[in-house]
């Protein structure tokens, strides 16, 4: 196999410690890929990679003009020097590469996705209009208009419910929520909507752990949604509890799963990366989608064929036109997230009022952060996360006022 093609890890805003970036660039590095990152500084675990070929501090925020944001991938094209694979790492750079792939074409290869598409599926009612066309079960779900047909809807929909940020960009600029939250009742929801009179988020059902199993499929597929790699995983828990990232989950065979979500992607005609959560609701017995991510998966390391392929390196192959070998999932592999896993496990057994299960990683667990061949991101992470730690418990008296 030809690796001497470079890949760029592409972000927007803000996110030094994005370990599907850290896994993007391992997979690559050891694929003897030459792969350059976008970072926010020299000290951010992607930055001091053994594996990283070259670095570009560009401390994005999400706030600037995309054309803007264009103009600097050219820039990081002209300083590779040879035509190089874009690897989108969230959904903003998702978003950016599919709307200016004419113009970034000289410098990037890119997946022919349909421009217009990524923002569509990374837009919360984007994604339930696109689910409803194509008779895709997924949860109930609404975008308020403005604050009287939130309380409307949150009567509706039934409480507790899911609250999301509506669409990429708008979640970095002016986020209602930090991230997906479960609200338990109508003055919660008023309490984190704040006083806003039209909130860009989407009110979502939600479906009771007792009832749901979270899982995961990550694709990468070529022109026109043909898909080149498919892989399944359930997901164990998450940070925050039960509504977030992924922090511990298996490869696990799911054919049905992965028949529902190839045949998606071949209707949409999706082309690249993606990262799709789905919630199995054994009321009814569906799996109901409930995120497209149009991009690399944070987890993305959980899953591998036999012949040691991901979705990232099948990406890879695919657009420096070389074969991708075939084979079957390796099933049986634990993805875990150090830190936010022990969190997740402690804070939903206390929840429960159960012992906590599964802490500790079982041989051959694959980490978000420590690796024996690239240690120093896992140093790097531990300090950045330790002062995330301290600033979260001395923020009350920091913010106490000092007496007159």
């Amino acid at each position: 196999m030809n690796h001497d093609v470079p890949a760029l890890l592409v972000k927007v805003g803000p996110s030094p410690q994005n370990h599907g970036c850290l896994g993007a660039l391992r997979s690559l590095g050891r694929f003897g890929v030459p792969v350059y990152a976008m970072v926010e500084d020299r000290f951010t675990p992607c930055a001091v990679s053994r594996h990283l070929t070259g670095r570009f501090v560009v401390p994005t925020t999400g706030l600037e003009d995309p054309r803007d944001l264009t103009s600097t991938l050219l820039r990081l094209g002209r300083a590779i020097g040879r035509r190089t694979v874009a690897v989108p790492t969230d959904d903003e750079s998702a978003v950016l590469l599919a709307e200016h792939a004419e113009r970034l074409a000289e410098w990037f290869l890119l997946p022919p996705v349909p421009a217009a598409l990524p923002r569509v599926l990374t837009s919360k009612d984007g994604l339930r209009r696109i689910c409803t066309e194509h008779r895709v079960p997924t949860p109930r779900a609404h975008a308020p208009a403005d604050r009287r047909e939130l309380v409307a809807l949150g009567r509706d929909l039934g409480y507790p419910l899911v609250l999301k940020n509506l669409e990429a960009y708008t979640r970095v600029r002016a986020p209602v929520v930090t991230h997906t939250t479960v609200v338990s009742d109508e003055d919660e929801l008023l309490a984190v909507i704040g006083p806003s009179e039209a909130p860009s988020v989407l009110m979502q059902e939600y479906i009771p752990a007792p009832d749901a199993e979270d899982w995961i499929t990550h694709h990468y597929c070529a022109e026109r949604g043909t898909s080149r790699v498919v892989f399944t995983g359930y997901k164990v828990r998450s940070w925050p509890v039960r509504s977030g990232a992924t922090t511990r989950a298996w490869s696990w065979p799911n054919p049905r799963l992965a028949g529902l979500a190839t045949d998606l992607c071949l209707r949409i005609g999706y082309s690249g990366l993606a990262d799709l959560d789905w919630r199995f609701d054994r009321r009814d017995g569906l799996y109901k989608l409930v995120d497209f991510n149009p991009r690399l998966g944070a987890q993305s390391r959980l899953f591998e064929s036999e012949e040691g392929i991901d979705a990232v390196r099948a990406m890879y192959l695919d657009l420096t036109g070389q074969r991708i070998p075939g084979g079957p999932q390796t099933h049986g592999r634990m993805f875990v997230v150090g830190q936010l896993d022990m969190l997740s496990a402690t804070i939903g057994a206390w929840q429960e009022r159960r012992f906590p299960s599964a802490v500790l990683p079982r041989r051959g667990t694959e980490r978000a952060w420590l690796s024996w061949d690239d240690p120093l991101p896992a140093v790097v992470e531990s300090v950045l996360f330790g002062g995330a730690v301290a600033r979260r418990l001395t923020k009350p008296l920091r913010e106490q006022k000092t007496p007159a």
